[in-house]
């Protein structure tokens, strides 16, 4: 009576390879033995290319779960984001952020700017770019942020919520007081600004400049103590411009304007 079958040499490199869950290898190692064999690769040489193929696919699947994890409008990106309406010293800073470095510094930053003159979509841009670094990134919401914030002291849970938040490379806070809270939620939020510091970069967005920022801590000792964390090592960056959907909207009412006037 004959025994089981043995497998051969490739089902036992596909059953391995399905066992260390490296895909990219398992799916390429034949074709890359093929091509290592027509070229007189040597043993390294073809070991490094599966390798490089497999770290490849790694890093495109990590970043594509690091974009979803995000949480980021990902429209909001620099294809749709007109760099040039800004001042040259905000395009120079944004240049430097785009760099990534800034964040192994645990350096903030802050966008400052009237309603509608794109803080926000370039934040989001800007960390969006980031991930494609390799970096995590977390976008939330002020108020968003500030109820989440809330039901996790009231579950005893604020302290794991906000520690989960300091592994993320950057956190994203958009528009800091452009909604006023009561004291219990801005005293959260001073709470996770604080844990915060100097172990996470905080990227932020208000309309609101530090002078006024006693409207969203509520506390003249606890504005000064949030503001002093944000600027100790940070990128300011104040988008003086037009609204830019003032001027989207000025320009779709003077084009559609002229296609009345072309009407009999």
């Amino acid at each position: 009576m004959m025994g089981p079958k043995t497998p051969n040499l490739h089902q036992q490199i596909m059953a391995l390879l399905k066992e260390l869950r490296m895909p990219a290898i398992r799916e390429n190692y034949q074709a890359e033995a093929q091509r290592g064999r027509a070229e007189t690769l040597s043993y390294e040489e073809y070991l490094l290319e599966l390798l490089r193929r497999e770290a490849e696919v790694r890093r495109e699947n990590r970043i594509r779960r690091n974009l979803l994890q995000s949480k980021l409008p990902l429209e909001k990106n620099l294809t749709s984001f007109d760099l040039k309406r800004l001042p040259l010293n905000v395009q120079q800073k944004v240049k430097l952020l785009l760099e990534g470095s800034f964040l192994d510094r645990r350096e903030n930053v802050l966008l400052f700017g009237n309603p509608g003159s794109g803080k926000s979509h370039l934040i989001c841009a800007v960390a969006q770019e980031l991930i494609y670094q390799d970096r995590r990134v977390l976008f939330n919401r002020c108020d968003a942020l500030v109820q989440d914030l809330l039901v996790a002291k009231q579950e005893l849970k604020l302290n794991k919520l906000i520690k989960r938040m300091t592994k993320f490379d950057a956190l994203l806070i958009d528009d800091i007081g452009y909604v006023q809270q009561n004291r219990d939620e801005m005293e959260v939020l001073f709470t996770l600004l604080a844990e915060c510091y100097e172990r996470t970069t905080i990227m932020l967005t208000s309309n609101l400049p530090f002078s006024k920022w006693e409207q969203i801590f509520k506390d003249p000792m606890t504005t000064v103590a949030a503001i002093d964390r944000m600027v100790h090592h940070s990128i300011i960056l104040e988008l003086n411009v037009k609204s830019y959907r003032m001027e989207q909207a000025r320009k779709k009412k003077q084009f559609t304007g002229k296609d009345l006037d072309m009407n009999p």
